[in-house]
C-alpha cells in the first residue's frame, strides 16, 4: 500500500494507496474534529485548498452525534460529503486531555462526558467499533497518552498496557472488517509509539508494535508541552525502527518548521490544528513569516495576505479588508484566515513533495526551516 518513490538523506516521497484514493506523501491532514474545521469550511473548500486526508475524532463524534447516527447516514464520507481519505483518531488523547474524572484498568478507560457530564467507558474494542461505525479509511489503535514529563517506572506499565491494547485493536477491527454489514470492510489500522521522552522505551515499544505488521505506524505523545528540540530527538532516535515500507505518523504537530524538521527525518504524515486555530484569531502564514493581521499597520494595506499565494483570500480580498472583518468579528473574515491558512500547509506539503521530487529538499529545508517560523517583515 505504500510505495517509497525517493529518498533524499532520511525525508522520504511516497505514495499511500487507500480504499478512497491515493495519498501523495509527505502530507498534511486538514482537521476536521467533528467532520467539519471550524471557521466554516465546507468539504467544497477542502478540494480547493487541495487538502488530501480530512481528520476527524472518534471521542467527539461518539459523543456528538453519536458513532451510530454516522453510521445510519452511511458514514463520515457520506455523513460530510467527503470522498477522499479520511483518518479517525482513536478518542484515545481526548480521554486522557479532557476528562478530569477518569479510571484507567486493563480493560480500558471509564471517564465523564466534557459535554454533559455522563459516564462512559471506551477501550480498544470500543474505539474500533465506533471507528467502523464512522468507515473511515484510517482507524488509529487505541493508547494511552501520558504526560511530558511522565515518571519512568509509570511509562514502562502504560506502552507495555498500549501493546496489549494494539493487539485487542487489531483482533477487533479485523473482526469488524470482516462483517458483512460494515461500511468500510477495507479500513487500515495505524499503531501508535508512546514512551514519553525516553529513548529506550520508545525504542523498545517501536520495535514491539512493528511486529504487526499494521498498516502504518504514528509517534504520539509528543508536541504537548515539551521543546521542540526534545521532539526532534525522540523521533531521531524511534525513526531508524520504524518499518521502511510503511507510512510514518508524527500525531499533532505541527508549525511549519516542525513539519519541515520531521520531514527531514523521514516523518510522512502530519495533523495540527494550528492553521484553522490560528487562522480564527488572525494569526497567517506566508512565506516571508508569520503575520498578525490584526496589527494597526494592515489597516490601509491593500496587498494580499501573501502576494505569492493563491488561496481564495489571496486571489480575491486585501489585508485591510480580511482585517476589518475580523476586528467587526464577521464570521467572512475567520472563514478567509482559516481558508489561506490551510491552503498553505498545503501548499507547503506541495512543495516539500516537488523539491524530493527535483532533487533539492536539502536547499529547500535550509532556505524555510527557520524563515517560516520568524516574524513577516512585509
Amino acid at each position: 500500500m505504500f510505495t517509497l518513490l525517493k529518498q533524499e538523506g532520511r525525508a522520504r516521497r511516497g505514495t499511500f494507496e487507500t480504499v478512497h484514493g491515493t495519498i501523495q506523501t509527505p502530507v498534511f491532514m486538514n482537521v476536521g474534529t467533528c467532520a467539519t474545521i471550524k471557521g466554516g469550511i465546507s468539504s467544497m473548500d477542502l478540494e480547493e485548498v487541495k487538502c488530501q486526508v480530512e481528520l476527524s475524532n472518534t471521542y467527539h463524534l461518539h459523543l456528538r452525534p453519536g458513532d451510530q447516527i454516522v453510521r445510519a447516514h452511511g458514514g463520515l464520507h457520506k455523513f460530510m460529503n467527503w470522498s477522499h481519505p479520511i483518518l479517525t483518531d482513536s478518542g484515545g488523547f481526548q480521554v486522557f486531555s479532557l476528562s478530569k474524572l477518569r479510571k484507567i484498568t486493563e480493560e480500558g478507560v471509564k471517564f465523564a462526558s466534557h459535554i454533559d457530564g455522563r459516564r462512559i467507558f471506551m477501550g480498544p474494542e470500543e474505539s474500533m467499533q465506533i471507528q467502523s461505525n464512522l468507515a473511515s479509511t484510517i482507524a488509529m489503535a487505541f493508547d494511552e497518552c501520558i504526560e511530558n514529563p511522565a515518571k519512568y517506572d509509570y511509562t514502562r506499565r502504560s506502552c507495555a498496557r498500549t501493546v496489549r491494547w494494539l493487539h485487542r485493536s487489531k483482533a477487533e477491527l479485523d473482526r469488524l472488517n470482516s462483517l458483512p454489514d460494515t461500511i468500510n470492510p477495507h479500513q487500515m489500522l495505524f499503531g501508535i509509539n508512546q514512551g514519553s521522552t525516553y529513548e529506550d522505551i520508545r525504542i523498545e515499544h517501536m520495535q514491539e508494535i512493528a511486529e504487526l505488521n499494521l498498516n502504518g505506524y504514528a509517534i504520539g505523545g509528543l508536541a504537548v508541552g515539551e521543546e521542540a528540540e526534545e521532539m526532534y530527538r525522540i523521533i531521531s532516535a524511534v525513526e531508524p525502527f520504524m518499518p521502511k515500507d510503511k507510512p510514518r505518523y508524527l500525531m499533532g504537530v505541527g508549525t511549519p518548521c516542525n513539519i519541515l524538521e520531521a520531514v527531514h527525518l523521514g516523518v510522512d504524515f502530519f495533523d495540527c490544528v494550528m492553521p484553522s486555530r490560528n487562522g480564527r484569531h488572525g494569526n497567517l502564514f506566508t512565506w516571508h513569516g508569520k503575520i498578525n493581521i490584526m496589527n494597526e499597520k494592515y489597516i490601509n494595506d491593500t496587498r494580499p495576505i501573501d502576494e505569492s499565494c493563491n488561496c481564495p483570500a489571496c486571489r480575491h480580498y486585501s489585508r485591510g479588508y480580511i482585517r476589518h472583518l475580523l476586528k467587526a468579528q464577521e464570521m467572512l473574515g475567520m472563514r478567509l484566515a482559516v481558508l489561506h491558512n490551510l491552503y498553505f500547509y498545503n501548499d507547503l506539503m506541495q512543495k516539500i513533495r516537488d523539491a524530493l521530487d527535483g532533487g533539492y529538499f536539502e536547499s529547500f529545508y535550509q532556505k524555510y526551516h527557520i524563515l517560516l517560523g520568524e516574524r513577516s517583515q512585509l
